[in-house]
């Protein structure tokens, strides 16, 4: 096998227009791929569709209502003659809304979390899951989880609805990819530690958490990760090159869920 890795392959990327689905996107491209991103804010579309070039149609959805995906299908399958890949970034904290401890959590914060990384995932599975069937073709989904799904951080990294949500994630993923085997339809999922997003400005702001990820993902000199460190694993995953690769959970988090971390309490 020779090569661009997605040569001819068009992907999909809920929640493509920044951070970790921006990345992919650029790095889908490079590989062959056409790409079709969705993202919430409509002037970032617009500018993301830009900027990815003619390989790339950019589109304004909500991951949250339950017909976004399907209509991004569509689009994809519009402009590109067909779709062989999604790959599901979207998500968010709910923490301003009440995430955090079980004891102290709001119904706003469970709702809103769950919405965001549970309920979107779910509508756009389902979506490429019943395009790949009515077309009756192989396809691949790739799922975005979070080492806080099976590695907990009670100190400084306690949102107990996410890490219910990204669970989930792992549990969905695993039990479609299956009941979908036979259809060769796989379903693998990226599960990373600490990456510089929009979504980690608490985390980076803050010195003590900041020392803390510098012990507990020790790899490159102990630092959070870069959009970029989740591509290959991507672009692979994606890839016919992970033809016989399913139901895998793959962690790429600096060495976050075999390393101890260490901390100074706060008395």
């Amino acid at each position: 096998m020779s090569g661009r890795w997605l040569e001819n392959k068009r992907i999909v990327i809920i929640g493509g227009t920044t951070g970790i689905g921006l990345s992919a996107a650029r790095s889908c491209i490079v590989e062959g791929a056409q790409v079709l991103v969705t993202g919430l804010d409509e002037s970032e579309t617009e500018s993301v569709a830009k900027k990815l070039g003619e390989n790339a149609l950019a589109l304004t959805l909500d991951a949250c209502l339950p017909d976004s995906a399907a209509i991004a299908i569509r689009a994809c399958v519009e402009k590109f003659g067909g779709v062989d890949g999604l790959y599901h970034v979207a998500g968010g904290s709910g923490r301003r809304f009440g995430d955090g401890p079980l004891d102290l959590m709001t119904e706003e914060g469970w709702q809103k979390t769950m919405n965001w990384n549970l309920d979107s995932l779910m509508y756009s599975n389902k979506s490429a899951l019943q395009y790949f069937l009515a077309t009756n073709q192989p396809g691949v989904i790739l799922n975005m989880s979070s080492v806080l799904a099976r590695s907990p951080s009670p100190h400084f990294f306690t949102t107990h609805a996410y890490a219910t949500a990204k669970s989930a994630v792992i549990g969905l993923s695993k039990s479609i990819a299956s009941y979908y085997a036979e259809k060769n339809i796989r379903v693998n999922v990226i599960a990373p530690g600490l990456v510089e997003t929009p979504m980690s400005k608490r985390a980076i702001g803050n010195e003590a958490i900041m020392d803390f990820v510098r012990t507990k993902q020790p790899l490159d000199g102990g630092r959070q990760s870069l959009p970029a460190d989740l591509d290959g694993a991507a672009v692979f995953l994606l890839s016919d090159r992970s033809a016989f690769v399913t139901g895998q959970v793959i962690s790429i988090d600096g060495g976050w869920s075999v390393s101890d971390g260490q901390f100074n309490r706060i008395r």
